[in-house]
């Protein structure tokens, strides 16, 4: 048995409670004590720490990142979702090593601890291969990192260029061809690697493990996402899915299904309590009445849909609707990074500015809640993660009172929200364990990491480049696509996602 004590902190339960003086008691795990302030002996204690200028709260759950684009970190800008694909899922792959991918992926674990997120859900695409070694380097570089981590493997079963519309009219039928004949996992190799993860990486038993990621429905045949939905009930895991995160998806799914993706899904039977829809930008209100009928999570991602120009969620009528919604950073390759606490503080103002009705405006607690208890509901997690109570396991990160941000301390809510970014946070414990310590990381010497990941994109610059350019005539004919999406009309009961109302249609538009 091994016994923690937190001496002294001001102790934030959850989004809805007031801050109070207390001891943490942290036994094996989990949250076995909450005393008052200066009562829990050190004796008692294998770990004794003094935290009496510490604001102890949640971690944070990340719901949604790409590892597979660190290397790619400034690389692209101003550039919309669809577009920007066509250079992070590049025709040209850039082939790297299994300590490369180790490395790829220690730097948004270093992250995602120091700003705040104890628990993690990594969209890991495998490109063109498989390769199991690669696999397990990333689970092993969270493992060692000490941060929770959920593993999904972005799963699809068409050609990426199937993904999207009016591919006749765009493409020229020599590139066309090409994109089609590049290789990919096949759907048995990707469901029977979770399958075996399974066994030894389950979330209900592992602080690293495996999800069931099919990336977005328009990547996928109806087939394989049934199957994905048959796989996750067999083992009890949970789901995530891309889905309408842009204006033009809202135009594919008509093209492809006569009708929204979630309303595709929901007719499928793909959505189920233990679903995430990630981004959700482009709702309308026929889709967060379906949502919300089967009990499926939405999930926020508003600095990586600004920054794309995807538009603004409608996450009040989402939250309105009854709906579970949580918080994700999205990958790196346009968000630049994988700080929770940037995406809460723009995510609790820009919905600001698609309305002025100030009643309809986002709360500091709203976005907390989304980024703790509505993560940890996603997961599946709920009754594990999210808070601060006697019983749950300890993932909690303790920010220095001593700071800027919180002097003077008067509502910490808020001041995590709009103010803090991560450099006042001091301690981090997952699991019960002290992985960050008076600002620093005890689990992996942080400096050599980066020194060495620094050195391994060096040795892949000359292939990140070459894959850039080279991906130039998949980049201008999806340019192609992308503008002529947007002729076509959106249905008026859609969200205005954009705040210049761009979605409305003179007459008619997609049902």
């Amino acid at each position: 048995m091994t016994v923690t004590v937190l001496s002294g902190a001001q102790v934030l339960p959850d989004s809805r409670s007031a801050a109070r003086p207390a001891d943490l008691v942290i036994r094996d795990g989990r949250i076995a004590a909450i005393e008052p302030a200066g009562t829990a002996p050190a004796t008692a204690a294998d770990t004794f720490v003094d935290a009496t200028r510490l604001l102890l709260a949640p971690g944070l759950v990340n719901g949604h990142l790409h590892s597979w684009d660190h290397y790619l970190k400034g690389c692209l800008e101003n550039l919309t979702m669809e577009v920007a694909m066509a250079l992070i899922r590049p025709r040209r792959p850039v082939q790297i090593t299994p300590r490369q991918m180790y490395l790829r992926t220690m730097i948004g674990a270093i992250e995602s601890l120091r700003t705040g997120a104890t628990t993690l859900v990594d969209d890991l695409s495998l490109g063109q291969t498989f390769s199991r070694e690669h696999v397990d380097a990333a689970l092993q570089a969270y493992s060692d990192a000490g941060v929770r981590a959920l593993v999904g493997f972005s799963m699809i079963d068409r050609a990426v260029v199937d993904s999207y519309p009016y591919l006749d009219e765009c493409f020229p039928a020599d590139l066309l061809a090409e994109l089609r004949a590049l290789p990919r996992p096949q759907a048995d190799t990707l469901l029977d690697l979770v399958t075996d993860l399974a066994d030894s990486h389950h979330p209900a038993s592992s602080r690293v493990g495996v999800l069931v990621a099919p990336s977005a429905p328009h990547r996928c045949t109806d087939d394989f996402l049934r199957r994905c939905r048959r796989l996750a009930d067999d083992l009890a895991l949970p789901v995530m899915t891309h889905c309408q995160e842009t204006r033009m998806q809202i135009v594919t799914g008509h093209e492809f299904y006569g009708k929204s993706m979630v309303a595709h899904m929901a007719e499928i039977g793909f959505i189920k309590p233990d679903t995430t829809l990630i981004h959700g930008v482009w709702l309308s209100k026929r889709d967060i009445a379906l949502i919300a009928d089967l009990g499926a999570t939405v999930q926020y991602n508003p600095w990586s849909n600004a920054i794309i120009g995807a538009g603004i969620a409608p996450v009040r009528a989402c939250l309105d609707a009854g709906i579970n919604v949580s918080m994700g950073t999205d990958g790196v390759g346009l968000p630049f990074g994988v700080n929770m606490l940037n995406a809460m503080g723009i995510g609790a103002v820009l919905p600001n500015l698609a309305s002025p009705d100030m009643k309809q405006w986002l709360t500091a607690a709203e976005i907390l809640r989304a980024s703790t208890e509505g993560g940890a509901a996603a997961l599946g997690m709920g009754n594990e993660i999210g808070r601060i109570a006697v019983g749950m396991k300890a993932d909690l990160v303790g920010y220095r009172l001593d700071s800027t941000t919180f002097t003077p301390l008067n509502d910490p809510v808020r001041q995590i929200v709009y103010s803090e970014r991560g450099s006042n946070i001091a301690l981090a414990v997952v699991d019960g364990r002290i992985v960050m310590r008076d600002g620093r990381l005890t689990t992996i010497d942080e400096t050599a990491v980066l020194r060495e990941a620094q050195s391994a994109h060096a040795e892949l610059i000359d292939q990140l480049m070459s894959s850039q350019v080279d991906t130039a005539p998949f980049k201008h004919a999806i340019e192609a696509v992308y503008l002529k999406s947007l002729s076509c009309p959106i249905a008026h009961d859609y969200y205005a996602a954009m705040v210049t109302g761009n979605n409305i249609a003179a007459t008619g538009g997609v049902p």
